[in-house]
């Protein structure tokens, strides 16, 4: 596969000021999560393989080269599949609306299948769909739409090579289709909710084709390792990694942070680049949610509330320790810095999917009549809504955003996952 993606690079580069010949580009969501890259990449070199056109086949990174970095499981899977970054596209390397006003333009979705509104202009040119998630577009005959709930989208694209063209499989390309398909699936525990049968049954089948892939648990772990790593990463990039904006009356963010809150405090000159991070993206508030984890496993989450505004940092804060629909349980701690409030959060299970609706009530309220109610969840959607921003959203299939694993992360074992959700089941968790 590094041959096809060199040679994307190299025709990308040479043929952007000529008329012909036009552009097929295989593009993930905007989150670019493992599942998105593995999925665009996979299936950008499915159809170079079989497709009968003189239209360059690219897949199409959704997020800006700098911002690779903060993906640090794709990091880490590219590397140990020997993909050198340098070979992939990244979205302000093409210009796809110049592409479409040309008329040069063909786009297949994987891992979304709808375009946000930031891309309505390239709505036309889509003439392929494969996803995993709930189908928001009707499918046409100019537009086939492949939409199965299975927990990776992955699992699709694995599906359609081995039925189609299972020769182009090696053991480089099964390594990361495999390794996406574990993650996203995690590590294929049923416990987890998130695997399916058909997900089951094409990880054997990657496993039974490729015997030297490695061991399940290990790959997994390993996984997990890097997609929490925030080592080497400074303060901005921290707050960007797993970042949620939500507008309204106040434009804020919400962070969540794979360090202690204590740590994460005691960062030089932190005020100061809170401050310039408000600032340059244009919020007035953020909330900056801790998970880390005690000796044998437990969570630690912790919450704190940063805003230059002492009236909106205390609403916010007053809006929170009132909320019932969840209970926080928070419990003020001390903070070193003047405009930031510090909680420890008793409601380990409560993860940002719940405290989001929290934050969306309190907006509303603030937006009607300026009085705020008690933080009870009024008339909101279930499922998280992707802000607009400047940044990339956080990766859709994220273990800490709704999944059962919201009590544990990094460094455990099937075992300890079985027996996690054993206690939470004892606990009456939700």
């Amino acid at each position: 596969m590094e041959e096809f993606l060199l040679s994307c690079r190299q025709a990308v580069q040479a043929s952007m000021d000529q008329a012909e010949p036009g552009f097929h580009v295989v593009l993930g969501n905007e989150a670019c999560d493992l599942d998105s890259m593995v999925s665009a990449l996979a299936f950008a070199y499915f159809l170079s393989k079989t497709a009968h056109s003189k239209t360059l086949i690219v897949p199409l990174l959704n997020i800006r080269q700098a911002d690779l970095v903060l993906r640090s499981d794709n990091v880490f899977l590219l590397r140990q599949t020997g993909f050198s970054p340098d070979l992939l596209l990244f979205r302000d390397q093409l210009d796809l609306q110049a592409l479409q006003r040309a008329g040069r333009l063909r786009l297949t979705l994987v891992d979304h299948n709808v375009l946000p509104s930031s891309d309505r202009d390239l709505e036309g040119a889509v003439v392929e769909v494969i996803d995993h998630r709930q189908q928001e577009r009707e499918p046409s005959p100019a537009c086939p739409v492949t939409v199965e709930m299975v927990g990776s989208c992955a699992t699709l694209i694995t599906e359609r090579i081995i039925q189609k063209a299972p020769e182009i499989l090696d053991q480089q390309l099964a390594q990361l289709l495999y390794a996406t398909i574990l993650l996203d699936c995690v590590n294929m525990a049923p416990a987890a909710g998130k695997v399916t049968p058909k997900d089951s049954q094409y990880a054997a089948a990657l496993e039974a084709r490729f015997p030297a892939l490695p061991p399940r648990g290990a790959l997994f772990q390993a996984l997990q390792n890097a997609k929490f790593d925030v080592s080497g990463l400074n303060t901005e990039q921290m707050l960007l990694k797993d970042m949620k904006a939500v507008s309204g009356s106040l434009s804020l963010a919400i962070s969540v942070l794979y360090i202690t809150l204590e740590e994460f405090l005691q960062r030089a000159e932190l005020e100061a680049e809170l401050s310039d991070f408000c600032q340059k993206l244009g919020f007035e508030l953020l909330l900056l949610m801790t998970i880390s984890f005690t000796e044998t496993k437990e969570p630690i989450r912790e919450l704190a509330v940063f805003s230059h505004s002492a009236a909106c940092r205390e609403q916010m804060c007053q809006y929170l320790e009132r909320a019932r629909n969840p209970a926080l349980n928070l419990c003020p701690i001390s903070s070193p810095h003047p405009h930031i409030a510090a909680y420890q959060q008793g409601n380990t299970l409560a993860s940002r999917k719940k405290l989001l609706p929290i934050v969306k009530d309190f907006l509303r309220d603030r937006d009607g009549d300026g009085r705020l109610g008690d933080g009870r969840l009024g008339d909101v959607e279930e499922e998280e809504e992707e802000e607009e921003s400047q940044v990339p959203p956080t990766p859709m299939n994220s273990l800490v955003e709704g999944c059962p694993l919201d009590d544990g992360l990094p460094c455990i074992s099937a075992q300890d996952l079985e027996e996690k959700f054993s206690k939470m089941a004892e606990r009456g968790g939700d």
